[in-house]
């Protein structure tokens, strides 16, 4: 049986998990975190990514935690309410796509694989490849020996590191960063996105259907002096810096990122790569093409990749350079597809004059009066939908060995 080390233990990680266990190979997860994460914000899954989760048979559980929101309104410093819409428009919704938080997508997944060796509270330190196996150095835990190892923790991989070079060579920022935590419920509106846009920058709060708190969500123009990643004091001043002086709820949402547990900070980037695997070793996710969370498609691609890379390991018969390049040539166009996504919903996303967000509220206030509407939501839907739907999944044995 062929044991495979899955670093990451997010939505990628354990959907890899679950789809090796059903080809037959022994996958072990291991988790810088203590414990599952169940923290994070809402992602979407659609296109092929539905597929997948049918296949997995998760849909209902996953569909019982759809976050349920209905309205995204907007308004200014002072309050006033300039335009609403519906919550999937904004979303770029449609049909049977399912929005969730990324923290019940996960718990979903790893109970899903309770077969499966978790070890939280490590991480990997060095890995050492020869023809047959991977020896693996833990930071933690003694050293252990797998016949593959799987990068599928994120952004920053630690494996992409130390397979492929310093993980800033593959990283494309796009010009802006994102912060997200957990306000208390009262800053939000029970399934409503309140959303502030400002020139160049925008907050917003949403609370999901029956969720006990809120998120606040802040997008940015990424500062000329970038904290470190894992520098969380200094991601804070950071954030209160750029938004100093701001109106409508900003300076309460600012005060209660101290006690946020969940803070995010990061710059919206995608990792760009000519390939996915050397030797024993592969990317899966935002690992190896993050698509940045202006795509909408990062959740997406995770469970994508995941089920072709298993997919493609299983065919290949213990031939890992054939697997991995046969996942690479079914995804790559997949990938690029959702990666272009990324800078078109930037612009509307971020505006950069007070009159472009005078002009953006009032067309959104004249939209259900317009001729034309569908097709004008057509438009905006399109693309998503597309790219979503950019790849034809290898079909999955009837058998697993």
């Amino acid at each position: 049986m062929t044991d495979v080390l899955i670093s990451g233990a997010g939505v990628a990680g354990p959907a890899l998990a679950w789809w090796l266990r059903r080809h037959g190979f022994r996958p072990t997860v291991v988790e810088r975190a203590p414990a599952r994460r169940d923290g994070g914000y809402k992602v979407d899954i659609r296109g092929a990514a539905l597929t997948v989760v049918d296949r997995m048979g998760l849909r209902e559980q996953v569909g019982r935690h759809d976050t349920g929101m209905r309205l995204a309104r907007f308004v200014e410093a002072g309050g006033r309410q300039l335009a609403t819409m519906d919550a999937a428009l904004f979303g770029g919704r449609e049909g049977d796509d399912v929005e969730i938080m990324r923290g019940d997508l996960a718990r979903i997944l790893i109970e899903a694989t309770d077969d499966v060796e978790y070890v939280h509270g490590d991480s990997i330190a060095a890995l050492d490849q020869s023809a047959d196996g991977v020896e693996v150095a833990f930071e933690r835990g003694p050293n252990r020996r797998f016949d593959l190892v799987v990068g599928a923790d994120g952004l920053h991989s630690t494996v992409r590191r130390l397979a492929f070079g310093p993980g800033s060579a593959h990283l494309r920022t796009l010009g802006y960063h994102i912060a997200i935590f957990t306000v208390p419920a009262e800053y939000g509106e029970e399934r409503v996105e309140l959303m502030h846009p400002a020139p160049g920058r925008s907050v917003g709060v949403y609370r999901t259907a029956g969720a006990p708190d809120a998120r606040a969500l802040f997008l940015f123009p990424s500062p000329a002096e970038e904290p470190d990643h894992r520098d969380v004091a200094a991601q804070r001043a950071a954030l209160a810096t750029t938004f100093a002086g701001a109106g409508w709820r900003v300076p309460e949402l600012l005060a209660a990122m101290a006690d946020a547990p969940d803070f995010y900070f990061d710059a919206m980037s995608q990792v760009r790569m000519d390939r996915w695997s050397t030797g024993r070793v592969g990317l899966v996710g935002d690992a190896g093409y993050a698509a940045s969370p202006a795509s909408g498609q990062g959740t997406s691609l995770s469970l994508v990749g995941a089920y072709v890379l298993a997919a493609s390991l299983a065919a290949a018969g213990g031939d890992p350079a054939a697997g991995f390049a046969t996942y690479e040539r079914r995804m790559r166009p997949f990938v690029a597809a959702n990666q272009q996504l990324a800078e078109r919903n930037l612009k509307g996303m971020v505006l950069g004059s007070a009159a472009q967000i005078r002009f953006q509220t009032l067309m959104l206030r004249l939209m259900p009066r317009l001729p034309g509407r569908e097709g004008m939501i057509r438009r905006v839907t399109e693309p998503i939908r597309k790219a979503a739907t950019a790849i034809a999944l290898p079909d999955v044995p009837a058998t697993a060995g």
